[in-house]
């Protein structure tokens, strides 16, 4: 579980953790990450501080969780950001646009290799990834050229990593979430930008209700894969023209 220690990351650590699987926390804050941890305390968890875009630093996690738990069943390729918000595409600095997509793409790209690696070589063989994308993986928000192209790269790099799955057992799918309400969405109710120029508030939908989707994507078993599946506010302005 990249991403961990606060907002979709956690809430779904702590409906896994609950539900009874043992549970990798990984994000770049360990204090944050213990407070996800103590949210479950008599659960099965392990801490492990990653940045997900260093290659070395995820090889240690994946490396951490088989000497842990023996084996991996489930990677939900969580750690996202959006990046600095409101900037318009001619005046986003390279060094941000760089950011963004290190974490949501290599870094999924990464675990994911890593995931791919472990569940190829373990038995009984197999396992699932489930990536977090966006409602950005379908239509963009204004100003947020890193982060829309991050989400729809991720779409590609689910339906490949689907079919290359295939012949050892690996499920992947994944999750496009619509203003869950977290931190990184707090400000959509009180006014976002709107494409047509207008700042409006948004309506939001409980994080928790994430968390259960994610889960019951996670329990199934092998043979049956949820490829893509879209959970959002119901009002919220995507389907149609707002």
């Amino acid at each position: 579980m990249t991403g961990a220690g606060s907002g979709i990351g956690r809430a779904v650590a702590v409906e896994l953790l609950r539900a009874g699987w043992s549970v990798a926390l990984a994000g770049r804050r360990t204090e944050t990450l213990e407070e996800t941890a103590a949210l479950v305390p008599d659960a099965a968890r392990l801490v492990v501080r990653t940045d997900v875009s260093r290659p070395d630093e995820v090889a240690g996690l994946f490396a951490a969780v088989r000497d842990r738990f023996g084996r991996l069943d489930l990677l939900f390729n969580n750690a996202g950001t959006f990046g600095p918000g409101g900037v318009p595409v001619e005046e986003l600095p390279y060094d941000a646009w760089r950011h963004v997509v290190d974490t949501n793409l290599n870094g999924a790209f990464l675990c994911a290799q890593a995931a791919y690696r472990q569940m190829k070589e373990q038995a009984p063989r197999g396992g699932r990834i489930i990536n977090n994308g966006s409602i950005s993986a379908h239509a963009p928000r204004p100003h947020s050229v890193a982060y829309t192209a991050t989400k729809h790269a991720l779409t590609g790099l689910t339906k490949s990593l689907s079919l290359d799955g295939r012949a050892y057992g690996i499920a992947v799918g994944q999750i496009d979430i619509g203003n869950a309400a977290t931190d990184m969405t707090s400000r959509m109710e009180t006014g976002a930008l709107q494409a047509n120029g207008e700042i409006a508030p948004e309506p939001v939908m409980s994080v928790a209700d994430v968390a259960r989707t994610v889960r019951h994507m996670a329990e199934l078993p092998l043979e049956a894969n949820v490829q893509f599946a879209t959970v959002l506010a119901t009002a919220m302005p995507y389907v149609g023209r707002g």
